[in-house]
């Protein structure tokens, strides 16, 4: 089953989007003559697998190697640089050049940054004096289509940038992504921003319009195919992404890692013998049995894969012993067909339920639990320490201290001063972690996920009127987002919900009537906009629109109205899937499209506030 997902039912043509790319990629390797040494940044290469076979790379003269601090290793007169704009990455580059002209080497050097040039590197280049020798260009990737309803900016440290560094490159780059989006779909004329990232995206967007504007039609201006824009930054809620993710596409990231849709893991697992060997599995909506299952809760996925099973032995039984007609052995031939999908998930859950069968899983929900309701927090805090003292893995502390410390407005001034010092001085501990984590803990703190306790705390208003906890959930036959936490609605998606029903100003929310959703915002950090653009001031929003709660209409081409979904700064798999089963809803009349800067789970987005030489 091949890596890059079909798109033909995407709600929008991301097959054109996708094709772009690979055109403008190609064209690049057939420019540059004869044989070459393709060089990539090791962040891309899922990204590339998603647009071309190694097969097409080598048919345009194109060998394949990944940059690292060593020396390439290559026969080829030719290098083409296909990296980032990163300024390290430019002196990997620089270092390349140095050994080769030291050896005597002559080659043609060609750079091209994704998915645009950066002074910054430049001036790297020329101060190595290595700036001439090199052929420069772009190759604008600015979007990426991961599946039908998801399209990636490939952005990797996002959320470090925005909120320690106050690095505006990827908020301009989300902002051109979007920009571009609208030459195929049209201005985008509601957009709804929460958050300082999101809010400057918003705000860049504007400007590029101005300077750059999307041209209409000769007869007059046309209904873009996209209503409306909600962008979230992902500092506005931090405490989703810190919670074990417990739909099944969700659970494989927490434990096996899921880059760019495929998961890599040992082949013994898939059933495979040979010894030491890694097996890929894609992961998209080409695989029909994936499909119905990635955004169900895994102790549902278990029951549906085991029926499955049965159903199949079942009807296997009844050909070999009873005659059939050509019709039902066609159909049985057909669910024969299905059956590498089946056993390719069935090895996959079978080896998921090896972690969460442990009783130090249903430990962590619980306590993840006690810390979304608000309560025991020297009970948690006692754990957290025993967790400290057993030396486990740092991001699994910090997961939980960082939960801690937004539940509870930031960490008492004991629990704060202690984990300062257990983490710089305690002899024993210093092995395990070591007194260099000073820069991660000091990231975290400007980042505001670890501060010490200096208010009374905003969460159980917020989780109150936002309904964030639900009681009694069914998992089987869910009837809200909650299902995806066992009983925790993300907050983020709640905030979609309410950004698509009827806007987040001016609404009384009857489960807490003496506050409106205006208000409860302003308890969450960074500002919130919503305006109208691209003059389409008298398009109505979703309060008004055809595509409303209260509507089943659709437009003239029989699709539903689409709102494009874009997360800054990450997103969790289990919020791909709420957010799926929300469009899924009876009366929910519009299609939803999802622009994420990465997929991210807490130990992923922790680990951008570790720094290279903390690690």
């Amino acid at each position: 089953m091949s890596q890059i997902p079909n798109l033909e039912n995407a709600p929008i043509n991301l097959t054109e989007i996708r094709t772009r790319a690979q055109t403008e990629l190609l064209n690049i390797l057939r420019d540059i003559k004869g044989d070459k040494c393709l060089v990539i940044d090791p962040k891309l290469s899922g990204a590339l697998s998603l647009l071309v076979q190694s097969s097409e790379l080598k048919e345009n003269g194109a060998e394949l190697r990944h940059l690292t601090a060593e020396p390439i290793q290559t026969e080829r007169t030719k290098v083409v640089f296909l990296v980032r704009a990163q300024p390290d990455l430019m002196r990997f580059i620089c270092s390349t050049i140095h050994n080769d002209t030291s050896k005597g080497l002559h080659r043609e050097y060609y750079l091209y940054f994704v998915p645009r040039r950066l002074v910054s590197c430049e001036n790297v280049l020329a101060e190595e004096k290595v700036r001439e020798l090199l052929n420069i260009g772009e190759f604008a990737l600015y979007t990426l289509p991961l599946d039908e309803d998801v399209i990636s900016f490939e952005l990797d440290l996002t959320e470090k940038e925005s909120l320690v560094e106050g690095d505006e490159t990827a908020v301009w780059n989300i902002a051109k992504a979007i920009h571009n989006l609208e030459f195929s779909c049209g201005v985008i004329p509601n957009v709804r921003a929460k958050g300082k990232g999101a809010a400057r995206v918003a705000d860049i967007l504007t400007r590029m319009q101005t300077e750059e504007s999307v041209n209409t039609s000769n007869m007059g201006i046309p209904l873009p195919e996209i209503n409306t824009l909600v962008l979230l930054d992902r500092e506005v809620d931090m405490i989703t992404p810190m919670l074990t993710q417990l739909t099944y596409e969700g659970l494989i990231d927490e434990f096996l890692g899921v880059k760019n849709g495929a998961v890599e893991l040992d082949a013994s697992i898939m059933g495979n013998q040979q010894e030491g060997k890694k097996a890929k599995v894609p992961l998209n909506s080409s695989d029909k049995l994936f499909r119905e299952t990635r955004d169900l809760n895994f102790e549902v996925v278990v029951q549906v894969l085991r029926q499955k099973a049965t159903s199949m032995k079942q009807d296997y039984t009844e050909i070999s012993t009873n005659t059939q007609t050509v019709s039902e052995l066609k159909d049985f031939v057909k669910k024969l067909n299905s059956l590498p999908e089946m056993t390719r998930h069935i090895n996959l859950a079978q080896h998921l339920t090896t972690f969460t069968s442990k009783s130090v899983f249903a430990e962590r929900l619980d306590m993840e639990q006690t810390l979304v309701e608000a309560q025991s927090y020297d009970i948690c805090f006692d754990y957290i320490e025993e967790l400290l003292c057993k030396q486990e893995p740092l991001e699994k502390v910090l997961r939980l201290l960082i939960l801690f410390s937004i539940t509870n407005s930031g960490l008492p001034k004991k629990h704060f001063d202690y984990l300062r010092q257990v983490v710089h001085i305690e002899r024993e501990l210093l092995i395990s972690y070591g007194p260099e984590h000073i820069n991660t803990l000091d990231s975290l703190e400007k980042a505001g996920l670890l501060r010490k306790q200096d208010s009374r705390g905003n969460w159980l208003t917020i989780k109150r009127a936002l309904q964030l906890l639900v009681e009694d959930t069914d998992t089987t036959n869910p009837n809200d987002i909650s299902y995806v936490f066992s009983g925790y609605a993300p907050l983020s998606i709640r905030l979609v919900q309410h950004a698509i029903r009827s806007g987040w100003l001016h609404l009384s929310m009857s489960s807490f009537p003496r506050r409106s959703l205006e208000e409860i915002l302003k308890l969450l950090p960074g500002p919130q906009l919503e305006t109208k653009r691209g003059g389409f001031s008298s398009i109505p929003s979703y309060d008004t629109l055809p595509g409303s709660l209260n509507s089943s209409e659709k437009l003239a081409n029989g699709r539903r109205d689409l709102v494009l979904v874009v997360f800054v700064g990450g997103v969790t798999f289990a919020e791909i899937s709420a957010l799926r089963f929300l469009s899924s809803q009876e009366g929910m009349a519009y299609d939803l499209i999802i622009g994420i800067t990465k997929v991210v789970n807490g130990r992923t987005l922790i680990e951008t506030f570790i720094s290279d030489w903390d690690k």
